[in-house]
C-alpha cells in the first residue's frame, strides 16, 4: 500500500513539473514575441558603434557635408562658409575626387577638414576586412595626393557599418563618424524644412549631416548658421569636437564621452 501511495505521489509530482515547464516555455515565447529587441540587446554586448555625437561642456556643434555625386552647388556652400569664417568637415568619395580634383583642392585650401567617405560608395557593413581596407586606403591616398591632409575621420556610405568595419577603420587610424542630426537635404526638402529639422534637433555636441549638392542646402545653410550663432553655438570641424585622451562611446546613444 505504501509503495502504491509513493507511486501516485511521484506521478503527481511529474505532472506538476511538466505543467510548470510548459507554462514557463509559453511565457518566455510570448515575451520574446512582444519584446524581441530586449532579448537581442542582451545578446549583443559586443556590438560596436560609431560616433554619433560628442559629450561637451560648451555650446559646440560640427557641420559636415558628404560628397559623392555632383558639384554644382559646392561653390555656393564654400562662399557662405567663408563669409561666416566657419570651417567644417567634407567627407569625400574617391570617384568624386577623381572627377572634381580642383574642387577637392579648393575645399582643403579654404581650410576645411577632409574626411574619408570610401572609394566606390558601397554598403560597407557586409564587406570583408580586405575589401574595407582597400576602400579606405585608396581614398586616403587620394586625399593625401590632392590636399596634403592625412584623413583621420571616416563616414561609411549610407551609415552602414559592422564590427568588422569599425575595428578595421580604427586599426588604420580612423574615427568612424555618423551623425545625430540629419538635414535630409538629399530628399530635396525645401530650405525651410531643412532649417526646421536642424534647428529643432541640434544640441551641444551634435554632428549635423548635409550633402554638398543638395538642391536647397545652400539656401538653408546661411539661416541655420545665423540661428546657431544667435543661440551661442560655435561651429567647428568634427575633429575639433572629438574628445582627446581616454574616452568611450555609449552603445545606446553613440555619444562619445570622457572615460571616468
Amino acid at each position: 500500500m505504501e509503495k502504491i501511495k509513493r507511486l501516485r505521489f511521484n506521478k503527481k509530482a511529474v505532472t506538476w513539473i511538466v505543467c510548470l515547464v510548459t507554462i514557463l516555455a509559453v511565457t518566455f515565447s510570448h515575451f520574446y514575441t512582444i519584446f524581441p529587441k530586449t532579448v537581442s540587446v542582451f545578446g549583443r554586448l559586443d556590438r560596436l558603434v560609431p560616433i554619433y555625437r560628442v559629450e561637451t561642456q560648451g555650446k559646440k556643434v560640427a557641420i559636415s557635408f558628404d560628397a559623392a555625386w555632383g558639384s554644382d552647388i559646392t561653390p555656393k556652400l564654400l562662399e557662405i562658409l567663408k563669409k561666416h569664417d566657419i570651417k567644417t568637415t567634407f567627407f569625400l568619395v574617391k570617384f568624386w575626387m577623381d572627377k572634381y580634383p580642383d574642387m577637392t583642392r579648393r575645399i582643403a585650401r579654404e581650410g576645411h577638414e577632409i574626411g574619408n567617405h570610401s572609394a566606390t560608395h558601397p554598403q560597407m557593413g557586409s564587406l570583408p576586412k580586405e575589401q574595407i581596407m582597400k576602400e579606405l586606403k585608396t581614398t586616403h591616398d587620394k586625399i593625401k595626393e590632392l590636399t596634403g591632409q592625412d584623413a583621420i575621420l571616416f563616414r561609411p556610405p549610407f551609415g552602414d557599418y559592422s564590427n568588422t568595419l569599425i575595428t578595421t577603420a580604427n586599426e588604420l587610424g580612423y574615427h568612424v563618424i555618423q551623425w545625430d542630426v540629419d538635414s535630409l537635404d538629399w530628399k530635396n526638402l525645401s530650405a525651410g524644412a531643412i532649417y526646421d529639422r536642424v534647428i529643432r534637433q541640434v544640441k551641444p555636441g551634435s554632428i549635423v549631416l548635409f550633402h554638398n549638392n543638395g538642391k536647397h542646402t545652400a539656401e538653408a545653410l546661411e539661416p541655420i548658421i545665423n540661428e546657431l550663432k544667435k543661440q551661442g553655438y560655435e561651429i567647428v570641424p568634427i575633429s575639433r569636437l572629438l574628445i582627446k585622451g581616454n574616452y568611450y562611446i555609449d552603445k545606446s546613444t553613440g555619444e562619445m564621452r570622457k572615460s571616468p
